[in-house]
C-alpha cells in the first residue's frame, strides 16, 4: 500500500473513532433528556437548549482528546462523556 493510501486510512479511522465519540456524548445527553442532534456524517452534534435560541455546536478536536464548543474556548475530555454531557447541559440551560 503506498503512503497515500496509508495516510488516508489513517485520517478515516480517526474520522471513525471522532464520530463514535459523539455518538457517546449525544447518548449521554439523552439520557439528561437534553435534545442532540448527529450532523454531517458523525462530524459534529447540534445541542438544542430547552428554550428558544441558537443550538449549540459540539466538534471533538485537539486530536481526539477534548469534546470542544463555543470556538473552542469551553471543552471537556472526551474519556468523560457523562460529565461531558452534564457540563453542557448546564451551559446550555444558562
Amino acid at each position: 500500500m503506498n503512503s497515500i493510501m496509508l495516510a488516508a486510512m489513517a485520517s478515516f479511522a480517526q474520522d471513525q473513532d471522532e464520530g463514535n465519540m459523539l455518538v457517546r456524548l449525544r447518548d449521554q445527553l439523552t439520557n439528561l433528556g437534553v435534545h442532540a442532534e448527529l450532523r454531517d456524517n458523525n462530524s459534529a452534534l447540534m445541542v438544542h437548549p430547552a428554550r428558544p435560541g441558537l443550538p449549540v455546536w459540539v466538534f471533538v478536536g485537539y486530536g481526539g482528546a477534548y469534546y470542544s464548543w463555543q470556538n473552542a474556548e469551553r471543552r471537556h475530555p472526551t474519556n468523560d462523556p457523562e460529565g461531558a454531557a452534564s457540563v453542557l447541559a448546564e451551559y446550555i440551560a444558562r
